[in-house]
């Protein structure tokens, strides 16, 4: 039978697309896509703490002279980087699925991560282009690698991070306002 011309197979498909794009379903999407971004971010502090370079000259010449002349130091301290970096993106989602204890705070210090987040990745996204355009020119120079860095990846992924986790605390606050209003 062809499944096209069944209208209890077309009114199946429109509940299931309708489902998709709820608010909960987008803020799901949101919630994933920072977690996504956070460990991402996480992978290459962690990538660098052991000691890998690909791509440390775009966070810049000090990270990589730093890495050479204090490897253990640099490992170090990137390694609690990695460890932050991932715990942030991994919260809100554990806390979303009650993994964690204390949602409450977490979705407190979810909203100022995710300000603080889209804040800095903004605006530091925004200056590095301005730079690379010839908008702001720097005294001092400036080092292209890390300017390009800064500009296409490190910082649009931090906005991206914030932006997407700023979704989701939106989306499922409408979701917890909307099902108190239905226990009513």
């Amino acid at each position: 039978m062809d499944s096209s011309n069944d209208p209890e197979e077309g009114r199946r498909q429109a509940r299931e697309a309708g489902r998709r794009r709820t608010p909960a379903g987008l803020g799901r999407a949101c919630l994933w896509t920072a977690c996504a971004a956070g460990l991402l971010h996480a992978a290459f502090s962690l990538y660098w703490a052991v000691g890998g370079r690909w791509l440390l000259d775009t966070v810049g010449r000090w990270a990589v002279e730093e890495s050479a002349e204090a490897p253990l130091r640099t490992g170090l301290l990137l390694g609690a980087v990695a460890l932050f970096k991932a715990a942030a993106a991994l919260i809100p989602t554990a806390s979303a699925y009650g993994r964690v204890p204390w949602p409450g705070l977490w979705r407190a210090v979810s909203w100022i991560g995710a300000v603080v987040l889209v804040l800095y990745g903004g605006a530091n996204t925004v200056v590095s282009n301005a730079v690379l355009a010839g908008l702001i020119r720097p005294d001092t120079g400036y080092d292209r690698r890390a300017t390009i860095g800064h500009a296409w990846l490190w910082d649009p992924l931090f906005l991206l991070w914030g932006a997407a986790l700023l979704g989701y605390l939106l989306l499922s606050r409408a979701g917890r306002d909307s099902r108190r209003e239905r226990a009513r």
